[in-house]
């Protein structure tokens, strides 16, 4: 999701004559994108605005202007502590105003201008506003491209500040999708991925009066000429309805490969998360999508360490994992985000056995991640070429199952291939990716 907000950022700025720059030294405007989800993430917000403070001071003593922005999850949470902890930020926005960057760009510079200081701060949750304006904008074409759908969540987790930074849920109208997709299709997208914070739990009425959900939208977006690759992420398992569960085996498009974040094993610790599902019906989701799709590769998040979770409660987190096998996951000890229900529960794990849990658990998904990855040794994938590849002579690009694939391609022109779906043998595999040539 910040990847998609920070290209929509560039995208409004455009018009005002900026580009992007390589280094902060050569910028007029620098904008931190921030996410509240992790502890550290937030430190590290003050980390480099003290960093970018020093280029600043330098330009300013140069005669040159800089405008520093904090947006994103963090600016949504703590915007008036940031103005009063770094007099240097010269502008606060959360994630559903960026769209109004360039207005608050230049009324940082006409105070400026006039020797006030600039302490702007919009922090509105009108997310509806937003993509009605991000939608009046021109798409670059490349090969991939994110799509937002959907924004916002009504589960509230209580180890989870998404509620709070991004707002209810809220799902796009499909028409204006529908369009933004077509956009995309037309600049040379191959490959679409449909973003959520919970992005199956997208609803909307089509033109013919019908009610819709994420299912019937993947089906149409699949009609549209020139995409063959369609993904979605972050899903919820309690919105993973069965129909959903039939895209995976009806629709070619939609990619063999699912993050379903399950969090933990323990149905006590499911139960204190409020997550809305128990470990048996999560794998009864996951037993349903195998039955449609036997190859899908399965990714998952989870937490250790939640308040309360003793070691029977991680045993069957790692008894879960055992049962599933993912091709890949991400995993954290658990951290208290401040104003959530678990910030304040009474029963916090200690730091070094939740860091002793974290390491088993990470131990056993890297093993399932290189088993995953070698079981696809000497077979032949479809692979869609995205980029060069950091050594001479091959391309990177990703399997159908999200695999990063490196491609020795020798005296073909390497160029040549970026954006196009090729046939790959797959020769060897390693913990984090897979190489091969072209078939």
């Amino acid at each position: 999701m910040n990847v998609y907000d920070t290209e929509r950022m560039v995208d409004v700025m455009a018009p005002q004559g900026y580009e992007e720059t390589d280094t902060p030294e050569n910028a007029d405007l620098v904008v931190l994108n921030t996410c509240h989800i992790r502890e550290k993430a937030a430190e590290k917000v003050y980390s480099d605005i003290g960093r970018i403070r020093k280029i600043k001071d330098k330009k300013n003593g140069a005669g040159e202007e800089m405008v520093l922005a904090v947006g994103g999850c963090v600016a949504q949470a703590e915007g008036a502590e940031i103005m009063k902890r770094a007099p240097i930020v010269d502008m606060v926005f959360g994630p559903q105003t960026y769209h109004n960057l360039p207005k608050m760009v230049t009324n940082s510079l006409a105070l400026k201008s006039r020797g006030e200081k600039s302490r702007i701060l919009d922090t509105d949750l009108a997310v509806d506003e937003k993509f009605e304006q991000l939608s009046k904008n021109k798409v670059k074409g490349k090969a991939t491209a994110f799509l937002t759908i959907q924004e916002g969540c009504d589960k509230f987790c209580t180890f989870c500040v998404v509620p709070y930074t991004r707002g209810s849920e809220f799902s796009r109208s499909i028409d204006d999708v529908m369009s933004d997709a077509r956009k995309l299709a037309e600049a040379g997208v191959v490959e679409v991925t449909l973003l959520g914070q919970n992005v199956n739990a997208f609803h909307g009425v089509s033109a013919t009066g019908e009610e819709w959900g994420l299912p019937q939208l993947i089906r149409e977006i699949a009609k549209i000429n020139g995409f063959e690759r369609i993904r979605y992420t972050t899903s919820h398992p309690h919105d993973m309805t069965e129909d959903l569960i039939k895209v995976h085996g009806d629709t070619p498009e939609c990619m063999p490969y699912l993050h379903l974040p399950v969090q933990a094993g323990s149905d006590k610790v499911l139960k204190a998360m409020n997550r809305t599902h128990d470990s048996a019906s999560y794998k009864n989701i996951i037993s349903d999508l195998r039955k449609i799709r036997p190859d899908i590769a399965l990714s998952g998040d989870f937490i250790v360490g939640f308040p309360g979770e003793t070691d029977e409660d991680f045993e069957q987190t790692m008894e879960l994992v055992r049962d599933v096998k993912y091709a890949q996951a991400f995993s954290f000890k658990y951290s208290p985000r401040p104003g959530t229900p678990a910030a304040i529960m009474d029963n916090q794990v200690d730091e070094f056995v939740s860091s002793e849990r974290l390491t088993r658990l990470q131990a056993l998904l890297k093993q399932q991640q290189i088993d995953f990855n070698n079981s696809v040794v000497g077979k032949t994938l479809p692979v869609l070429i995205e980029g060069l590849g950091k050594t001479q002579g091959t391309v990177f690009g990703r399997s159908p199952y999200m695999q990063a694939v490196q491609i020795f391609v020798r005296e073909i022109n390497a160029t040549d291939l970026q954006g196009k779906i090729v046939d790959v043998i797959i020769k060897e595999a390693g913990p984090f990716n897979i190489q091969g040539v072209l078939a």
